[in-house]
């Protein structure tokens, strides 16, 4: 990881917003929808490649810029729709984390793995 701070790269989005006038565009619904929107973009360039092929896409430099760019904008994203409902994303993943270490506690046989039955959890990254 960079050593970049998650609150500055926050800051300067909120800046560079702000000073383009975007605030009143900037809401939870439509950054959700943003966020979605640059995610697809970034499946797009996977779409109809091969498991090799999506293994080596950072080997030429055009398709390495462009999963780069995708991967700013989702992350931009991310980080507005965080900062306007005030939720910390660190802590959100680290609590996941602990969350899904419980639910799904290491077992020795892989066919003993867990599945979530639970309506709402059939979604949830792991």
């Amino acid at each position: 990881m960079s050593e970049l701070d998650v609150a500055e790269l926050q800051r300067r989005l909120a800046e560079f917003a702000a000073s383009r006038e975007w605030q009143p565009y900037h809401t939870p619904k439509n950054l959700a929808a943003a966020l979605s929107v640059e995610a697809g973009e970034l499946l797009e360039i996977f779409q109809w490649l091969t498991p090799e092929q999506a293994e080596r896409v950072m080997e030429d430099p055009k398709s390495a810029h462009r999963v780069a760019d995708e991967v700013a904008d989702v992350l931009a994203y991310l980080l507005q729709f965080c900062g306007a409902l005030g939720v910390d994303p660190l802590v959100a993943l680290s609590e996941k984390i602990d969350r899904n270490e419980l639910r799904f506690p290491v077992r020795q046989r892989p066919e003993e793995v867990p599945r979530p039955t639970e309506e709402g959890d059939r979604h949830s990254a792991e």
